[in-house]
């Protein structure tokens, strides 16, 4: 029972990500209702509706350091807790606005504590899992998140807007509700040095009969360490290159062009010669999204890390490419479907790779002193890169054109694939004490 207790208890963990799959969701389908059909009594004009995506990443930003703070000081299980009651607040502002301010406030409210589950979610389900199935565990953060990006997807092709974000709003409840009974992470417990309840929650999750005392060792050595301040751990060669491989990998996950891509596969579909409705060729995506990603999940621990990081630079890249191409020559020549493929490659290889390895690879490649600071500047990065993302995309492709835009993107990708091939280390089936070595960290005598 051990393996499926550990995938329960990730999948719970993880359920913050399906909330902010929801919130990454929304805006896509109420946006008509909103701009031109009463759903609230005000009226948002282009620029608001621009703040109204944005400022969901920018609160997501915001939010990362914070939350890897608190993550060291009150616990993982403890620290996503705290975010479930204001993401509640902030979907009630969204549900009873009167005015745009009260819109925006509702969404960075939202985007903070989404963005918080990015640094907290991946390293408490990394935690729980055995080595073995570290990777499993890893991915399960990126599979709720599309989950969430689907449901919002669904629901919101056939509500009204009030009724649709009342269905994102209940779940902060449920979580909370469903979480409030799993362990905290036995990382987090030994770390603080309260060995009896490192060993009562390993035993919750490795079964009652689990011989739980050589990982509860590692776990007591770690938190023995000796105590460094934060300037001193964040600059050691160990912790700056691990540092700079994930910041990169965050980076490379939104400059690659996911967000273009998706805003985009509406007008792509109907380019193709779809009849479907728009509502219907976004859940599409979203389905792809999800079974992509349970790919990524049924290979990680057969192919590393690295090996689908490598598939996913690739397709991203080729695909991108192809899109570069349709925009600036082909879109007249009647080859919709070819623009149409691209589409569902590039889906297929961000779901597989660089979609959910960035997030397993972040709560891999720190020492336990340091990863949940490291995390949370990652984390940062990440929806720094979103919120740049959102913002310049509509303003470049105005001016430059589509076709550059996934020029630009497809040279993102195309640098993806080098430094994954010449940089990233393989992480598959180590500790966390062997990957620090593999980074280069010298043992001491």
């Amino acid at each position: 029972m051990g393996k499926a207790t550990q995938f329960i208890v990730g999948i719970i963990g993880a359920m913050g990500a399906f909330c902010l799959g929801a919130v990454i969701g929304w805006s896509g389908p109420v946006e008509t209702e909103i701009k031109y059909f009463g759903a609230y009594e005000f009226s948002p004009d282009t620029t608001e509706w621009g703040l109204v995506g944005s400022l969901m990443t920018l609160g997501a930003a915001f939010s990362c350091i914070p939350v890897g703070v608190l993550i060291g000081k009150i616990g993982r299980k403890t620290t996503m807790l705290s975010l479930l009651p204001p993401f509640f607040i902030g979907w009630l502002l969204i549900i009873l606005a009167v005015h745009i301010s009260m819109l925006l406030i509702g969404r960075f409210v939202v985007g903070f504590c989404g963005g918080g589950f990015c640094v907290a979610g991946p390293m408490y389900t990394t935690e729980i899992a055995e080595i073995r199935y570290r990777g499993i565990a890893g991915c399960f953060f990126q599979l709720l998140i599309v989950n969430g990006v689907l449901y919002a997807f669904i629901v919101g092709a056939f509500a009204n807007t009030l009724y649709f974000s009342i269905a994102c709003a209940i779940w902060p409840i449920i979580y909370f509700l469903i979480f409030m009974w799993m362990p905290e992470s036995p990382v987090y417990l030994a770390q603080k040095g309260k060995t009896e309840k490192a060993e009562k929650s390993l035993r919750f999750l490795r079964g009652k009969d689990a011989d739980v005392s050589g990982e509860l060792k590692d776990m007591s050595a770690e938190g023995q360490k000796e105590t460094t301040s934060t300037g001193k751990l964040l600059c050691r060669k160990v912790t700056l290159k691990g540092l700079f491989l994930s910041i990169f990998l965050m980076i490379f996950q939104q400059m690659t062009g996911i967000n273009a891509i998706i805003f985009y596969s509406t007008f792509i579909f109907q380019t193709a010669g779809s009849t479907l409705e728009p509502r219907f060729s976004t859940i599409i995506v979203g389905v792809v999204m999800v079974v992509s990603t349970v790919i990524s999940i049924l290979l990680i621990e057969r192919l590393g890390r690295k090996v689908l990081l490598l598939i996913s630079a690739a397709m991203m890249g080729v695909s991108t490419l192809i899109m570069a191409l349709y925009f600036g020559l082909l879109m007249t020549s009647g080859v919709g479907w070819l623009a149409l493929m691209a589409v569902c490659c590039f889906i297929i290889g961000f779901s597989v790779g660089f979609g959910p390895i960035p997030w397993v690879m972040m709560a891999e490649l720190f020492a336990e002193d340091v990863k949940a600071l490291a995390g949370s500047i990652a984390g940062t990065t990440n929806w720094l890169c979103a919120f740049i993302v959102t913002l310049l995309f509509p303003v470049l492709n105005l001016h430059i054109g589509a076709a550059a835009c996934f020029g630009i993107f497809c040279g993102f990708a195309v640098a993806a694939f080098l430094f994954v091939l010449f940089l990233i280390p393989e992480t598959r089936g180590k500790t966390l004490n062997e990957i620090q070595a593999k980074l280069g960290e010298k043992k001491e005598s």
